[in-house]
């Protein structure tokens, strides 16, 4: 195995930064960077994208494409990504160049539901009961030990209800079999919450990490429609969710923001999954804390002290999801209200195609 990289010293404005994928993610990421001095240079595959737009470079490659990724990471002084699905092979071999940050160990966590149940749960932290399953009579067990009921999911891929299926005592395990063609997946017991929510936590080189209020999120359709800030949490649970992101942020070794969804229960915090990356819930961040997850995590990897992540406002962030994007002059209208689109040209069904912002006073 190659030994990793030192870290960079501390970026000054005009350094490079490399971010490894094309989407919102990454345009919002450039921006950001933008406004702190820096350069940007995107790898993506797609001829044109959102960060594209942006950005300061772009090279359009597949991610297996080693002699780009070699001049990629050769015009850049560090590198981050903005999704989890990127091959761990690219982000492995771009850190035998340069650093690469969050490393290829929290994406490698991330990509498969199983290793990410049992790393938390090996933390000691709390998750729904679940289940290895690589055929039917695997399934069939573990439905046995669920009482007939649970959540199917592939072990890797899937994302906004995609590679999920809700199973019930009536339902067709044949056919979802054969839905699943061999997939590994994973069988999830049902967990009766009170409210979802995610922690967005930051943490830098020097170990010094900045944790945001817990977000409430609702979502439609598998896909997420509100994120509110702060979430209703009592004061145990509040100082429960932000001990449980330091210690995930730590026992990954994470440099940059970690997203991590959980879920509300009255015997504590479950949780749900951990994204290795800025996250759709916190994009309100932008306009109700002083420091934004997006700048935040350009400084964390930059190797600059964490902003102050603490929210100056309430808000509410509601995603505008195809056609519903041509509602715009209507948001536009309203008093303490902040869009953010992303450079998206066709409003398909369920695609992401802009956020809205509405701050209130904090009381």
């Amino acid at each position: 195995m190659t030994p990793k990289l030192p870290l960079p010293t501390p970026l000054s404005p005009g350094a490079c930064i490399g971010i490894v994928g094309g989407g919102q993610l990454g345009r919002m990421l450039a921006l950001a960077a933008a406004e702190l001095g820096f350069q940007t240079h995107v790898f993506c595959p797609e001829e044109t994208s959102p960060a594209t737009q942006v950005a300061s470079l772009s090279t359009q490659a597949n991610y297996d494409d080693q002699p780009a990724l070699d001049r990629f990471a050769n015009s850049v002084d560090v590198v981050t990504y903005e999704f989890e699905n990127i091959p761990v092979a690219t982000v492995a071999h771009i850190e035998t160049l340069k650093p690469v940050l969050p490393s290829a160990k929290a994406l490698e966590v991330a990509q498969d539901r199983w290793v990410e149940k049992s790393f938390m749960r090996d933390l000691g932290l709390g998750v729904a009961d679940f289940y290895d399953i690589t055929s039917e009579p695997d399934l069939r067990a573990a439905l046995d030990a669920t009482q007939g009921e649970g959540i199917l999911k592939t072990r890797r891929f899937g994302y906004d209800g995609k590679g999920q299926w809700r199973l019930k005592a009536n339902t067709d395990l044949d056919a979802i079999m054969a839905e699943l063609n061999g997939q590994p997946a994973i069988l999830e017991a049902l967990v009766p919450f009170e409210r979802e929510i995610s922690l967005l936590v930051a943490r830098n080189p020097t170990g010094d990490t900045a944790t945001y209020d817990a977000l409430e999120n609702v979502h439609k359709n598998h896909i997420l429609h509100t994120s509110t800030l702060p979430a209703s949490l009592t004061q145990a649970q509040a100082s429960q969710a932000h001990a449980m992101a330091e210690k995930i942020a730590k026992a990954l070794d994470y440099i940059g923001v970690l997203a991590i969804e959980c879920f509300v229960t009255p015997q504590g915090l479950l949780v749900n999954e951990i994204a290795p990356r800025v996250h759709n819930s916190g994009h309100l961040t932008q306009d109700a804390c002083h420091c934004g997850q997006f700048e935040q995590h350009i400084r964390a990897i930059a190797g600059w002290p964490l902003g102050d992540a603490s929210a100056h406002s309430n808000a509410v962030m509601t995603n505008l999801l195809g056609e519903e994007v041509n509602d715009w002059q209507d948001w536009a209208a309203q008093e303490a209200t902040y869009l953010h689109f992303y450079g998206k040209t066709q409003a398909k069904p369920g695609r992401k195609m802009a956020h809205v912002t509405r701050l209130t006073p904090r009381r």
